[in-house]
């Protein structure tokens, strides 16, 4: 695979080649009609995907992201040219107090929150432990675990029973990439948290799983991996290839959707043939 490498947090439109997000292929059938869903990191990957596949299926999406501005215009317009309302909101998922206004907004503009993605993450690559910057590593776990726990905080009072809080792990989670130390550690955590979570939450008829997706060709990879390694990406599975978030996103639905309404505390691999245990 031939691409040029990007800065973080990468973008969309320079990512070569281009990943398929559902643009043309994902046709819904009405399984999320009427729904409000909050989505982090939604302005491309598999957060695009998701909101592409969200807003077909019925549901309201407000985009959260980092800065990227162009990508999360052109997610917001795929979602209304789906017949869906989109709310796009910009800001940093480390700092809490900005976790507790992504909830506020989309009660503001929904008036509930039916489904909660935490998608959003942070990596970075290192040969060693020694590399690794502390603000590197506390920044990771701010992004991918405490925004994860803000947000759920802050999202379960205004949800009701039916709704699904569906978490992004990574096959990572129980076969950590050594070099990619930081980011491993908290896909961990974040299995662990949601199969506590769900059972937390049964009482009050709401579902948490985690999606452990595999190698799947999003701009975090030019972004945050040597060229070397992006050459080759995705070789390693048994399939053989790089997944794309279009690919993804169908368990995403399955989760959030009256079809998933026994499915709770479980972990979903898309990994291409890659076990995870």
């Amino acid at each position: 695979m031939n691409t040029p490498s990007q800065q973080p947090p990468g973008s969309e439109a320079a990512l070569q080649p281009q990943a398929d997000h559902g643009e043309e292929s994902y046709v819904g059938s009405g399984r999320l009609q009427g729904r409000a869903a909050v989505i982090t990191g939604a302005d491309s990957g598999i957060g695009r995907a998701v909101a592409i596949a969200f807003a077909r299926e019925g549901a309201d999406v407000l985009i959260a992201y980092l800065s990227e501005h162009d990508d999360a215009a052109e997610t917001a317009r795929l979602v209304e040219a789906a017949g869906r309302r989109a709310v796009t909101l910009p800001g940093d998922l480390a700092d809490p107090a900005h976790c507790r206004a992504v909830i506020a907004r989309a009660v503001e503009a929904f008036g509930r929150i039916d489904i909660l993605v935490n998608n959003a993450a942070f990596q970075m690559t290192r040969e060693s432990l020694e590399e690794i910057p502390d603000d590197e590593w506390d920044r990771t776990f701010q992004v991918n675990i405490h925004a994860m726990f803000h947000l759920c905080k802050a999202a379960v009072p205004h949800m009701k029973p039916g709704a699904s809080i569906i978490n992004t792990s990574s096959v990572n989670s129980d076969m950590p990439k050594p070099t990619l130390l930081a980011y491993a550690a908290t896909k961990g955590a974040i299995a662990n948290f949601t199969a506590g979570l769900a059972q937390l939450l049964a009482e009050r008829g709401i579902r948490a799983n985690s999606v452990a997706p595999g190698p799947i060709w999003t701009p975090l990879i030019p972004s945050t991996m040597p060229a070397d390694e992006v050459e080759k990406f995705g070789s390693s599975v048994p399939l053989k290839r790089p997944g794309q978030p279009a690919e993804v996103a169908p368990v995403y639905v399955l989760l959030a959707s009256d079809q998933g309404s026994y499915i709770s505390g479980a972990r979903i691999a898309v990994t291409g043939g890659k076990p995870i245990l």
